[in-house]
């Protein structure tokens, strides 16, 4: 069976992209065609791998910057390693906590326009946000009990694509914390199915 798309998980602070592959077993009999990537981040954390150091402030611009460099290189060599030069439309990202800030900056800034990016209990960066990518859909999903990440993060990244053009799809999980939910892994495959039809 040909394979005709690709998703890329991004792992959250302190995890390895391992931990996010049974998500790919649950999700390969309603997503046959897929192939399913889970990098581990580039930089090592006492805990395992982190996109980005948390030191001090996060959300430091230089900070957001270096981060860009490091995750457009390894996520392209996924790419390439995949088979998707050149079909980054047919490529969806899914992102956990920092996987998902990453993922978020990737599409708002315009540097990636792919097919679709999910994101779970993420935020967006401060940064100006590109309509360069607007046509990548978006699907935000926030526990309503997050206190790592308050789901109000995934409200405001909300709107500010929205206002940018982008097509964003926002669930808030009443009772769920920084965590992904059963209830939103299926909310997420079916993003995906819709995505890639």
């Amino acid at each position: 069976m040909a394979t005709t798309s690709l998703v890329i998980f991004l792992h959250g602070i302190g995890a390895s992209g391992d931990q996010l592959m049974p998500l790919a077993t649950c999700w390969r009999a309603s997503l046959p065609n897929t192939r399913f990537a889970s990098p581990d981040a580039p930089f090592p954390n006492r805990y395992g791998h982190q996109w980005f150091s948390t030191e001090g402030n996060p959300l430091d611009p230089a900070r957001i910057q270096t981060a860009r460099e490091t995750f457009d290189a390894l996520v392209n060599d996924v790419v390439s390693r995949e088979g998707f030069d050149g079909a980054h439309d047919r490529t969806a990202f899914v992102g956990v906590s920092q996987g998902a800030i990453v993922a978020l900056d990737a599409v708002a800034s315009g540097r990636w326009r792919v097919g679709g990016l999910v994101s779970f209990a993420g935020l967006l960066p401060p940064a100006p946000v590109s309509n360069a990518s607007k046509d990548t859909p978006v699907l935000l999903v926030h526990g309503a009990d997050d206190r790592t990440i308050p789901s109000m993060a995934s409200s405001l990244a909300a709107r500010q694509l929205k206002t940018a053009g982008f097509k964003v799809e926002l669930d808030v999980e009443p009772g769920v914390g920084h965590t992904i939910s059963n209830s939103g892994a299926q909310k997420a495959l079916a993003f995906l199915r819709q995505t890639f039809a």
